[in-house]
C-alpha cells in the first residue's frame, strides 16, 4: 500500500489488511476498465465472475463453512474499496450480501444449511422484491399459486438489481390469500425472463430492470419456511448504499489528484507554474478527499452498530435483539444525509480542481456524480431525517420496513 493510499486510514480490524490483500488485485482490474464499460454500457459479467472466483461473495460465511468469516465492519470497508473501483459492481452484489445475512440468521436449520452450502459453492443471488405496478404498499402483484400438486409463480418485478448476473432471485410475493411468501427462484428456470431495461442516468450497469415470471414452477424446498427478513435488514441495506457512496467519493478524490498531477497547462491568473503546486487547486483536491474520508469514517462507525445488532440477533434471538436493531437503524439514518451531502459535493467540487478538459467523455468523471445521485434517490433521505428527528425528540424507533406502492 502506498503512503497516499494509507491516508485513507487503517482498516476496522487487525487482520483487515491480510483479508483485503487477496481482493485488491481484482479491484484494480475492475477499476482499470470502469470508464470504458460505463461509456459503452458494457455489463460487468466478467468482473463479477472474478469476484466470485476470488470468493469475495463468501465473505460473511463462517470459516468452517468455506467463507472468510468477515465481520460487518470488514465487509463494509471492503465494499468501500470495491466501490472506488466501480460502484455498479457493488450495487449488483447488494441483494446477494443481504440474502447471505438472511441465511446466517435463518430459523430453519435445513434452510440455513442448504443455502450456506450453495453460497459457499459460489452461487449468487439477485433482487426480486420491488414492483412498479398498482399493488398497495406492503402487497405484491406477484403471486405464488397452487396448480394441482405444484406451486407456480406469476408476476413481474422491477429494480431487480444483480439478478441478470446471478444464479438465483430472492423473491418477495404473496399467495392466493394475500399472505406473504419468500422464495428463491432459479434465474434459468423455464418461465423466467430478465431484461436489462434499466435506463437511469446512473448506476447504469447494475441490470436493475425487469424480471418476469410466467408460470414458473417452484420446488417446495425453494419456498422459505419463514417470511421475515433478518432483523437488522433496513440498516444493512441502506449502509450498503452509504458504503458505495463513500467509495464513489474516494474514486473522485483519486481521479482529481491524478489528473491534477498530470496537468501541465495553467491559467494566466493562477498561483503557480504548474497546477500541482497551485494552493487553490490543492485546496480543491483536499476538500474532495476530506469529504470522501469523512464519508468512509461515518460508514465504518455505523457498521459497528449494525455489527452489534447482528450479534444480538444471533445470540439472543429476534425479539431480544430488537433494541440493538432499532439503534442500528438510528445510527444509519443519522448518517444518510451527511454522507450523501459529502459525496455529492465531492463529485461536484472535483471539477473545480481541473480545467474544461476534465469534462471530456474520455475521463468519465461525470459518472461519479450520476452514480452518487442515483444511489441517493433510493429510500429517500428526507424520510430518514424525519425519523431521526422523531427519535431525538420523542424516542420513537424508526420504521422497520420500507415499502413502495399505492396508498
Amino acid at each position: 500500500m502506498s503512503q497516499i493510499d494509507a491516508g485513507w486510514g487503517a482498516g476496522p480490524s487487525g487482520r483487515y489488511e491480510d483479508l483485503a490483500a487477496g481482493f485488491r488485485p481484482v479491484f484494480a482490474e475492475i477499476r482499470a476498465t470502469a470508464v470504458g464499460r460505463d461509456a459503452e454500457r458494457r455489463l460487468p459479467h466478467a468482473e463479477l465472475g472474478w469476484l466470485r472466483e476470488a470468493r469475495f461473495t463468501a465473505l460473511r460465511l463462517p470459516l468452517q463453512a468455506g467463507g472468510h468469516g468477515a465481520s460487518l465492519p470488514e465487509l463494509f470497508n471492503l465494499l468501500i474499496e470495491l466501490s472506488a473501483a466501480d460502484s455498479n459492481v457493488t450495487n449488483a452484489l447488494r441483494a446477494h450480501f443481504g440474502f447471505t445475512e438472511d441465511v446466517l440468521t435463518a430459523v430453519s436449520p435445513e434452510w440455513r444449511a442448504r443455502w450456506t452450502a450453495r453460497l459457499a459453492a459460489g452461487e449468487t443471488v439477485g433482487s426480486g422484491v420491488s414492483e412498479t405496478g398498482p399493488a398497495k404498499v406492503g402487497q405484491f402483484d406477484t403471486v405464488l399459486r397452487r396448480r394441482g400438486d405444484e406451486r407456480v409463480v406469476d408476476g413481474q418485478k422491477f429494480y431487480t438489481t444483480g439478478a441478470l448476473f446471478a444464479d438465483w432471485i430472492h423473491l418477495s410475493a404473496q399467495d392466493e390469500a394475500g399472505a406473504p411468501v419468500v422464495a428463491a427462484v432459479p434465474t434459468r428456470a423455464p418461465g423466467v425472463t430478465i431484461e436489462d431495461d434499466w435506463d437511469g442516468f446512473g448506476q447504469a450497469l447494475t441490470a436493475s430492470g425487469t424480471a418476469r415470471f410466467d408460470g414458473v414452477v417452484l420446488a417446495p424446498e425453494l419456498i422459505k419456511p419463514e417470511t421475515v427478513r433478518f432483523p437488522y435488514a433496513m440498516a444493512f441495506f441502506q449502509l450498503v448504499h452509504l458504503a458505495t457512496l463513500a467509495g464513489i467519493g474516494r474514486a473522485a478524490a483519486e481521479d482529481a489528484a491524478g489528473l491534477v498531477a498530470a496537468r501541465a497547462r495553467v491559467y494566466s491568473h493562477g498561483n503557480a507554474g504548474r497546477p500541482a503546486d497551485d494552493p487553490q487547486v490543492q485546496a480543491a483536491v483536499g476538500r474532495v478527499r476530506g469529504n470522501a474520508y469523512a464519508a468512509g469514517a461515518i460508514v465504518l462507525k455505523a457498521a459497528e452498530g449494525v455489527q452489534r445488532a447482528a450479534e444480538a440477533a444471533q445470540g439472543q434471538g429476534r425479539a431480544a435483539a430488537e433494541p440493538a436493531c432499532a439503534l442500528a437503524d438510528v445510527e444509519v439514518n443519522q448518517a444518510v444525509t451527511v454522507v450523501t451531502n459529502l459525496v455529492l459535493e465531492a463529485t461536484t467540487v472535483l471539477f473545480d480542481a481541473l480545467g474544461a478538459s476534465a469534462t471530456k467523455a474520455e475521463h468519465g468523471l461525470d459518472r461519479h456524480w450520476r452514480n452518487a445521485r442515483t444511489l441517493t434517490s433510493h429510500n429517500p433521505r428526507i424520510y430518514r431525517e424525519r425519523s431521526v428527528g422523531d427519535f431525538a425528540i420523542n424516542g420513537t424507533r424508526p420504521p422497520r420496513e420500507y415499502r413502495v406502492g399505492t396508498a
